[in-house]
């Protein structure tokens, strides 16, 4: 199992019982790369697995994240996330609580993912409420269904990290930056923000 860390400015299944509610749901993105950042905001979706197969691996990781206050001090709070994809494909993804850098142990689990794509079933699981919700997706549109629509272009140009090896994976990276106006920020200064990502061939991910 390897360890990733995910610095944040601003699988496993679970043995309890769950009730079991089947919608249906609209076309999934087939994008790869994780949504650029949105602005400030509570909740840190931590890192997505995509559905590869042939490429299993377990992985534990370590989210960071720091918040300046208007006075000048910082809060630091941190994570985890279990991520997993077996040999098929089927991958695990989850969500905890923020907790103080102090805390110990394992913070509460928030949400489960669970997809196979071979039956594009997508569980997703609430320890809280012992809910879970069934969906079956659709097969993804294809990506000349609307060419004319404009793609996103960063603000600042992107930058190649190089590469480096993550518990003996070679892992190529990318920073990507986008500028946020005072009033944006929330901190009364405007304010500019930096996601890394790093890719594996070899896992066929990004992280």
């Amino acid at each position: 199992m390897m360890t990733i860390r995910a610095m944040v400015p601003l699988g496993l299944l679970l043995s309890v019982p769950f009730a079991m509610a089947q919608v249906n749901a609209g076309p999934q993105s087939g994008a790869q790369m994780p949504p650029d950042y949105r602005g400030p905001e509570i909740h840190i979706p931590g890192i997505y697995v995509t559905p590869v197969a042939g490429a299993p691996f377990t992985a534990k990781v370590d989210i960071v994240s720091t918040q300046v206050l208007p006075d000048g001090t910082s809060v630091t709070r941190t994570t985890i996330n279990h991520i997993a994809r077996d040999s098929s494909g089927r991958i695990y993804n989850e969500r905890r609580r923020l907790v103080p850098a102090s805390f110990k142990g394992d913070p509460p689990l928030v949400s489960g993912h669970i997809y196979d794509p071979a039956t594009r079933l997508s569980i997703f699981t609430a320890p809280m409420t012992r809910l879970a919700r069934e969906t079956y997706l659709p097969p993804p549109r294809s990506p000349s269904a609307n060419p004319n629509r404009p793609k996103p272009t960063p603000d600042l140009p992107d930058q190649d990290l190089g590469t480096q090896e993550v518990s003996g994976v070679p892992m190529k990276g990318i920073r990507k930056s986008r500028s946020l106006s005072a009033t944006m920020s929330g901190t009364g200064k405007e304010v500019v923000i930096s996601d890394e990502y790093w890719y594996s061939p070899e896992l066929g991910d990004q992280a």
